[in-house]
């Protein structure tokens, strides 16, 4: 299987899940408005918003790995949200318990995507979204354990490695939900499947943290909490 192929591949069993999602939920009506535009007065742009994940922001004040991260989001008729999220992942993992690596990188990434309004009100103030992200990084790694001594000869060998080069493509599926505070203030949560679909890991294995995207060892899930601005 060549590599466009996969990525096809992905996508297309991704974008099925996402509808075998939806359909139960909402009914073949609800399905079909979410791809149509409703015949009504509202114009097609209704602006748009900004917002800031506090989540990522929180974990990464907290321990040793996590994220800021900013998004802007386009309003279409209520109904559809094309969103692109920009942000800068972290992490300074000392010690590890079980290896004794230490592990660190700092590196941006970003996510492009669509969020669709699956309320049957559309024009109300709350909204219940499902939608997709494509996302990318290129990070630098430094991967390092302290020196190992030989028991006979009582040399020393350092063992890691510096700036190594890697990358990840991955996909998204997304539902989450906005919830009007007071004015332009909403708070909104959103739950995230993760799977990767290209990339390169260096050249001495799995990197313990891809910026973006998490741990690579721990569940393929993820959410957010954000503050957003409509304007």
């Amino acid at each position: 299987m060549t590599y466009r192929t996969a990525i096809s591949t992905s996508i297309a069993r991704l974008a099925l899940s996402l509808l075998l999602l939806v359909v139960p939920a909402v009914g073949h009506a609800q399905l079909k408005s979410m791809f149509s535009l409703e015949k009504d007065s509202i114009p097609l742009f209704r602006g748009f918003s900004v917002s800031f994940d506090v989540l990522g922001a929180a974990q990464l004040a907290l321990s040793d790995y996590g994220q800021y991260e900013g998004a802007l989001r386009i309003n279409l008729h209520d109904q559809w949200f094309p969103i692109f999220e920009l942000g800068i992942g972290r992490a300074n993992h000392q010690n590890d318990e079980v290896t004794g690596m230490t592990y660190k990188t700092t590196a941006p990434y970003f996510r492009l995507g669509m969020d669709w309004n699956i309320l049957r009100n559309k024009h109300q103030a709350n909204r219940l979204y499902a939608g997709f992200r494509y996302a990318y990084t290129s990070y630098k790694a430094d991967i390092l354990r302290d020196a190992l001594t030989d028991p006979i000869w009582r040399t020393t060998t350092d063992f890691g490695v510096t700036d190594m080069s890697c990358y990840q493509h991955w996909l998204e599926i997304v539902a989450g939900i906005d919830a009007k505070v007071v004015g332009p203030l909403h708070l909104g949560w959103s739950v995230r499947y993760r799977r990767r679909v290209a990339y390169d890991d260096g050249d001495i294995g799995t990197t313990w943290y891809v910026p973006g995207f998490g741990i690579q060892e721990s569940t393929r899930l993820g959410c957010t909490f954000n503050v957003i601005i409509d304007i």
